[in-house]
C-alpha cells in the first residue's frame, strides 16, 4: 500500500504549488463551546490546542495534507497505467480503500483515532471488470471486503464470516447492504453505530465513559449532541440495546473462539 497521505506530509516540491499560498486554505467552520456537550473521551488525542497550532500551522498542513493526497492519487495512475498497458485491467479487479480518515481541524481535531466521520469514514472504491461506474452510498465495513472478492473471483464464501459480500450494488448501486455500519476505537473503549440517519457514540461497554447522538440528517459536522436531551432517551435506548447485541455477536469470530467481555 501507499503511506500517503500521512504525517509527514512529504511529496515531491512540484505537488505544492496549487496549494500556496497556504493563508488560502479555508479551514473548517467553528463554533464556540464545540466541546462542552461531549464526553472526555471524545476529545480526539490530537487538537489543536495540544499541539499548539495557530492558524498558520493549521492552513500549511491541510495544504500539506492536500499535496500528499495529488502525490498519492498519481502513484496510483503510474499503477493503472501500468495495469493498462500489460492489458491487465480487464482481468483484475481494484480496490482502492484506506484503514482510517482524518481530521483536518474540524471541532479542532485532527490525525485520526475519533469516531467522527471524518475519522471513521474511509474511500471505497472499486473497478471490476464489465461493471458501470456508479455511486452507493450504502453501508459497509472493511471487513466486507473479503467476502466481496471471493464472491467476484467465484471462491466459496465461509458462512463463519462476519464480513457482508456488497457485490450487489455494483449492478444496483441503491442497494443496501446493512442499516448500521460498526466501528471501535480500542484504546479509548469507544464504538460507533452509524446509521443513515444517526451516529452514536458510546464509550466504554456499560456507556460510563459518556454518549454521543448526532442527527447526521439535520447536523452532518456532528455539533449538536442529542445524547442527553430527553426528547432523544428512546432513541439512545434503542441504541445501547443495538450496540450490546452488536458487541455479542462480534465475539464469536471465525475462528471458533468466543471472547469474553473485557478479553
Amino acid at each position: 500500500g501507499f503511506v500517503r497521505p500521512h504525517v509527514p506530509f512529504v511529496a515531491p516540491r512540484s505537488y505544492y504549488p496549487p496549494f500556496k499560498p497556504y493563508s488560502k486554505m479555508v479551514l473548517p467552520a467553528k463554533i464556540p463551546d464545540d466541546w462542552a456537550d461531549i464526553p472526555k473521551a471524545g476529545i480526539n488525542y490530537k487538537t489543536s490546542k495540544n499541539m499548539k497550532m495557530d492558524v498558520r500551522r493549521q492552513k500549511k498542513a491541510m495544504g500539506g495534507y492536500y499535496a500528499s493526497v495529488a502525490y498519492m492519487d498519481a502513484q496510483v495512475g503510474k499503477v493503472m497505467a501500468a495495469m493498462r498497458e500489460a492489458d491487465l485491467l480487464d482481468k483484475t479487479i481494484v480496490i482502492f480503500t484506506s484503514d482510517h480518515g482524518y481530521h483536518l481541524g474540524e471541532h479542532d481535531f485532527w490525525a485520526k483515532v475519533s469516531l467522527r466521520d471524518e475519522s471513521a469514514g474511509v474511500p471505497l472504491i472499486i473497478c471490476v471488470p464489465g461493471k458501470q461506474p456508479a455511486v452507493c452510498h450504502s453501508l459497509v465495513e472493511l471487513i466486507d471486503l473479503y467476502p466481496t472478492t471471493a464472491k467476484l473471483c467465484g471462491l466459496p464464501v465461509p458462512r463463519r464470516l462476519q464480513g457482508t459480500d456488497i457485490s450487489a450494488t455494483l449492478d444496483d448501486p441503491n442497494h443496501q447492504v446493512r442499516e448500521a455500519a460498526f466501528s471501535v476505537a480500542p484504546a479509548r473503549q469507544g464504538f460507533l453505530l452509524r446509521e443513515r440517519d444517526w451516529a452514536y457514540i458510546q464509550y466504554k461497554e456499560d456507556a460510563s465513559g459518556g454518549i454521543e447522538l448526532f442527527d447526521v440528517q439535520n447536523d452532518p459536522q456532528q455539533y449538536n449532541n442529542l445524547a442527553n436531551s430527553d426528547q432523544h432517551k428512546s432513541v439512545v435506548d434503542q441504541f445501547r440495546e443495538s450496540l450490546a447485541a452488536k458487541l455479542q455477536a462480534v465475539r464469536t469470530n471465525d475462528l471458533g473462539i468466543t471472547y469474553k467481555r473485557g478479553k
